[in-house]
């Protein structure tokens, strides 16, 4: 925060840091496509859902940095990350699905942190409130 009290460069910060978990997932997805099909399947979901996932996760990571449609971005990636833990990672017995359980809630906890402080000035939603 500066002495303007702006923490406008903090939270783009923030965004770009959960954003790189995104970006990293989506484009893994990508590269090991047959293999996270086959997980999906394992959990009961058509593995033809791998370009969704991705894509939601690509999307949602560019959406976080730029700061684009910020409140819906981080809901919709809230939303993604409950689903993706309650589906791929509620086997608490193993510790390793336990800790990608609670990473999935802590990225959700950022994510609603980016959307009650709203539009940062340095985003796309910044500058369009700024000329309004």
């Amino acid at each position: 925060m500066d002495e303007t009290g702006d923490n406008s460069s903090v939270l783009l910060v923030a965004g770009c840091l959960m954003a790189g978990v995104f970006l990293w997932s989506g484009i893994s997805k990508i590269g090991g496509y047959d293999e996270t099909g086959l997980l999906m399947n394992e959990h009961g979901l058509i593995g033809q859902l791998v370009p969704v996932a991705a894509v939601i996760e690509i999307a949602g990571g560019v959406l976080l940095i730029v700061g684009l449609k910020l409140r819906y971005t981080t809901l919709a990636l809230g939303c993604f990350s409950v689903v993706t833990a309650l589906l791929f990672h509620a086997n608490f017995i193993d510790r390793g699905q336990m800790f990608h359980f609670l990473k999935n809630f802590a990225i959700v906890g950022g994510l609603l942190g980016l959307y009650v402080s709203g539009p940062r000035r340095l985003s796309f939603d910044g500058l369009n409130e700024a000329t309004d």
